[in-house]
């Protein structure tokens, strides 16, 4: 497979996400906050269920409490943005083929538009993109070619497009959706976006400080 050629500045932001994860649409909801304060957004579509893997973690829709609080946190989030949220019919889901659908797109503003059209659809409007009735609508809907987006997305090497990237997030330390990545420096979470946004402006903390925190050693386990 030949890789894609991306080229990267110093206010390339890194946009990491799954359309599982409302959080995701969240934060894909504030993304004119970092363009307008010079970032520039790079589509990396990834699937979620493979980090939890990587760190043999839960998501939070397998732990009962969490899932309670996430929709909970979500719909005030969504409400304090003036977001309309109706959410999946059903949740966790399996995005591969949406995920899929994104890295058959070759451009890059084009990805971004086409990723933003399925976490509304999922988040917004309660379109189960899993469905393949679904998301051919959420691709008519985007203004790609559906039926050439449905093709290429079962070729081997879109799939094996998802696979690297996700393991290029693996491998830089992503192990939650959404992660924004500024160079080399990660910012988790749909309320990051302030942390990100101060970051491109200049804010920045003493890294050698930080440097020795993470060198105190460890006085408990469990």
């Amino acid at each position: 497979m030949q890789k894609r050629q991306i080229a990267m500045t110093s206010t390339t932001v890194e946009f990491y996400f799954d359309p599982v994860s409302p959080y995701a649409w969240l934060a894909m909801e504030q993304l004119d906050r970092i363009t307008e304060a010079g970032g520039h957004i790079l589509c990396r579509p990834i699937l979620f269920a493979a980090l939890l893997n990587a760190y043999t973690t839960k998501g939070p829709a397998e732990v009962p409490a969490k899932r309670a609080y996430v929709f909970r946190d979500v719909m005030r989030q969504a409400k304090r943005l003036n977001l309309p949220f109706c959410g999946p019919p059903c949740h966790p889901f399996n995005p591969l083929a949406a995920l899929r659908a994104i890295h058959a797109i070759e451009g890059d503003a084009q990805r971004l538009v086409l990723a933003r059209h399925l976490l509304m659809a999922v988040w917004r409007d309660g379109i189960d993109i899993a469905d393949p009735d679904g998301l051919a609508v959420v691709l008519a809907r985007s203004g790609v070619d559906a039926d050439a987006v449905r093709a290429a997305s079962a070729s081997p090497e879109v799939k094996l497009r998802l696979r690297s990237v996700t393991q290029e997030a693996i491998d830089a330390g992503v192990f939650g959706v959404p992660t924004f990545r500024l160079r080399d420096e990660l910012f988790w979470g749909a309320d990051r976006v302030e942390a990100l946004v101060w970051t491109l402006k200049g804010g920045t903390i003493d890294n050698a400080f930080y440097a020795g925190v993470l060198g105190r050693p460890s006085a408990a386990e469990r």
